[in-house]
C-alpha cells in the first residue's frame, strides 16, 4: 500500500439503535479512489470495528450521514437551518436535529460514535484540510452534496416517500446509479462503483430496497470524504458551528469562495 494511500469510509448512520447503518469504504488518493468494500451494521460496536478494521492506524476520513454533535433539547440546530437556507431552492433542507429526537436512554448514536473513535485516535473536526493525511471524523449529508457533485437542480427523489409512486421512484434511482457512475470520471475519479450502481432496483422491495440504499449512501458519504481531502474548503463548506452543531458539504461553484453570492437564491 502506497504512503499516499488514505482510507475514505462512509456511514449511513440509522437515528435508532434498532436499525441497520449502512457503510462503505473506498481507497485511494487526492486523484482517485476504489470502492473496496461495502455493507451493513447492526450494533455501535459493529460500527467502531468496521471503521477501525478497514482503518487500521493510518490515515482515514470518516463522514457519517447523522449529527455527531446536538447540544439542543427542541428546535433545530444551526446547521439545519443554515443549509435549509442556502440549498431551499434545491429542496435540500435537512430534518431537525435535537435531543428529544434523537437521544435514546440520553446518548446520541453519533455522539457515541464519535466518542468511541477518539479513542482510536479519530479526530472529530468540522473542517477538511485538502491532502491533509487526518484520521478525522465529520459529519456530512449526501442531498446537498449530490446537487453539489451532480449538478442538480433539485434533490433526487429515490427514497420511498408517500405519495411518490413506485414509477418515479425508480426512474429516480436509475438517475442516482448513472451519476455515481460518471463520477468516473470526475476530479476526484471514484472507481469500483459498479458492485453498487449494476443492482438492477426493479427487482428490490421492501427491506431490500431499504438495505440497499442505506449502503447506497453510504457510498455516497465516502465520495464526499474523498471530494473534501481533494478540494477542501475552495469547494466544500461547512454549515452552522462546531459548538451549536454543523453539517459538513460540497458545495455548488455559485458557492465556492470568491464566486458571485448573487447567483444563491
Amino acid at each position: 500500500m502506497s504512503v499516499n494511500t488514505i482510507s475514505f469510509i462512509g456511514i449511513d448512520l440509522a437515528w435508532s439503535p434498532r436499525n441497520l447503518s449502512g457503510a462503505a469504504v473506498l481507497r485511494g488518493d487526492a486523484s482517485g479512489a476504489e470502492l473496496i468494500n461495502y455493507g451493513l451494521l447492526a450494533d455501535d460496536r459493529s460500527i467502531v470495528d468496521y471503521i477501525v478494521s478497514h482503518a487500521g492506524d493510518r490515515p482515514a476520513i470518516v463522514a457519517v450521514d447523522a449529527p455527531l454533535w446536538v447540544p439542543n433539547e427542541d428546535g433545530r440546530r444551526p446547521g439545519e437551518t443554515e443549509i435549509g437556507r442556502a440549498f431551499a431552492r434545491y429542496q435540500a433542507g435537512a430534518h431537525p436535529a435535537n435531543r428529544r429526537r434523537l437521544a435514546f436512554g440520553g446518548v446520541v448514536r453519533g455522539e457515541a460514535l464519535v466518542a468511541a473513535l477518539a479513542e482510536r485516535r479519530f479526530a472529530h473536526a468540522p473542517e477538511v484540510l485538502a491532502g491533509a493525511p487526518v484520521r478525522q471524523v465529520i459529519e456530512v449529508f449526501p442531498h446537498p452534496a449530490m446537487v453539489a457533485l451532480f449538478g442538480l437542480d433539485r434533490t433526487l427523489k429515490y427514497k420511498a416517500r408517500a405519495g411518490r409512486s413506485a414509477e418515479r421512484q425508480l426512474a429516480e434511482w436509475r438517475r442516482y446509479q448513472g451519476y455515481l457512475d460518471a463520477l468516473a470520471q470526475a476530479d476526484p475519479r471514484l472507481r469500483g462503483q459498479v458492485a453498487l450502481t449494476a443492482r438492477d432496483v426493479a427487482a428490490l422491495r421492501g427491506r431490500r430496497l431499504k438495505d440497499y440504499e442505506d449502503q447506497v449512501d453510504a457510498l455516497m458519504c465516502a465520495y464526499i470524504a474523498l471530494y473534501a481531502f481533494r478540494w477542501g474548503a475552495a469547494r466544500c463548506r461547512c454549515f452552522g458551528t462546531f459548538e451549536g452543531g454543523y453539517i459538513f458539504t460540497p458545495v455548488p461553484e455559485a458557492m465556492w469562495p470568491g464566486a458571485n453570492t448573487s447567483q444563491i437564491a
